[in-house]
């Protein structure tokens, strides 16, 4: 009785701060914040790696999706989508004494595009520059929602930090229903795309959707605007970019990659073959992706049949597939009888090539020694020219490797071999 009577008071006070003007409602919104800066050691949250893991958080989004009339009901008992399978994709968890209840999963650019993308323009954020991803699969169990942001807040900090500090990401999307934008907007200050909902996204089941945005780069400076005035339970901007959670669980990665590739040849025949029949229902032009991004043949064992390319999917591939990556390095350039050091993050790589972030302007058809640090152990050294700009952002250079070390070889063709991260560990063995 006692909980009935909490949430009749709480939808009592959310239909009264509607007729509110949005500033003040918005404000409203971010005092009722009220994070756990301390949260008990039982609420766990790291990457989703396991079959088990995996499997309990599909299960977890059906059954939110399902509730909420996103989705009909699925003979298997999951929601996983074709972003799933993709080595590009990640998905969080959040588990409360050793049983997930929370989920949510960052979908990198990849072949495929964004699940959003199918309705909404993303071009002005593409030319501001930096990498994107969409925030999608978002599901707490229904134990927890009544529970303001017990898991919620927790999961979404997970997701900031993972977001800026290893997946490399600068700008996150969403598509949300209507009725939750305001949290967005009021409280993570999302801007949206359009001012007009679209009536059916498909997919969520033709529900209406808005499209929304948020620039990690400058996020920072306006969540110490708003919020670092406050008491630590309602400060986000010290939550976000202060606080250590040791809840948090990063996945212990010899190399500085920024995708976190789970998905084995068992585990997407598993989801995506017997489970659920999403390889099932791909076109032929999605089949020639897959095979195309998993060009493995302990992958194209599992992967649907495709006929036979014709016409411009012959050779579209690269002849050196780049990989990203986010490595701190240093470049040594001479000119003019004297040299010059500047300090550069690698992006993505190849085996000839990579492209890198410079604060400093560097002169182009240069030549220098670019040291690189691959991860926490290793290193490597390349002769380099600096080709050109990159044509989409200002602050990032292109390099042709001349010579490149044992270790840099190494490097690219574990990257090319390895099927998930935990492959990387042993990369001697992917050396040509």
């Amino acid at each position: 009785m006692f909980k009935k009577l909490i949430w009749f008071y709480r939808q009592l006070a959310r239909r009264a701060t509607g007729v509110l003007p949005r500033k003040v409602r918005f404000a409203v919104f971010r005092n009722m914040i009220k994070c756990d800066v301390a949260p008990p050691a039982k609420l766990v949250l790291k990457v989703a790696e396991t079959r088990e893991e995996l499997e309990e958080c599909f299960r977890l989004l059906h059954d939110a999706y399902v509730a909420v009339g996103f989705m009909k009901p699925d003979p298997s008992g999951m929601r996983a989508t074709i972003y799933h399978a993709l080595p590009t994709t990640t998905t969080l968890l959040a588990s409360y004494d050793n049983r997930i209840v929370g989920t949510i999963s960052l979908i990198r650019e990849s072949p495929l595009g964004f699940p959003m993308q199918k309705i909404f323009n993303i071009d002005k954020i593409r030319q501001a520059g930096g990498k994107i991803a969409e925030v999608s699969a978002l599901a707490i169990h229904r134990r927890f929602q009544s529970m303001g942001g017990v898991i919620l807040f927790p999961l979404m900090k997970f997701m900031y930090e993972y977001s800026t500090k290893f997946f490399d990401t600068r700008h996150l999307v969403i598509a949300v229903n209507p009725r939750h934008i305001g949290f967005y907007e009021s409280v993570l200050f999302f801007q949206r795309l359009k001012e007009v909902p679209v009536a059916h996204y498909d997919f969520v089941n033709g529900a209406p959707a808005v499209g929304a945005h948020v620039d990690l780069k400058s996020a920072p400076k306006i969540y110490k605007r708003y919020y670092d005035s406050k008491e630590p339970a309602k400060n986000l901007y010290r939550y976000f970019t202060d606080l250590h959670m040791p809840n948090i669980v990063y996945p212990d990665k010899r190399f500085y990659t920024t995708n976190d590739p789970v998905m084995t040849p068992e585990l997407l025949d598993y989801f995506f073959n017997k489970k659920t029949q999403v390889f099932a229902r791909l076109t032929d032009q999605e089949k020639r992706i897959f095979r195309e991004i998993y060009d493995i043949p302990a992958y194209h064992e599992v992967l649907p049949a495709v006929p036979e390319a014709k016409g411009p999917h012959e050779g579209s591939h690269r002849q050196h597939q780049r990989f990203s990556v986010i490595c701190p390095g240093t470049l040594l350039l001479a000119s003019e009888g004297s040299s010059r050091t500047y300090n550069i993050k690698v992006v993505d790589c190849s085996l000839k090539g990579f492209r890198a972030l410079s604060d400093e302007a560097l002169p182009l058809e240069t030549q220098g020694n670019a040291q690189i640090d691959l991860g926490r152990n290793d290193q490597c050294s390349l002769s380099v020219i600096v080709s050109r700009k990159a044509r989409s952002e200002t602050d990032t250079y292109v390099f042709k490797v001349v010579e490149a070390d044992l270790s840099w070889r190494k490097f690219v063709n574990a990257l090319r071999k390895a099927s998930i991260h935990g492959d990387l560990d042993n990369a001697t063995r992917y050396l040509e």
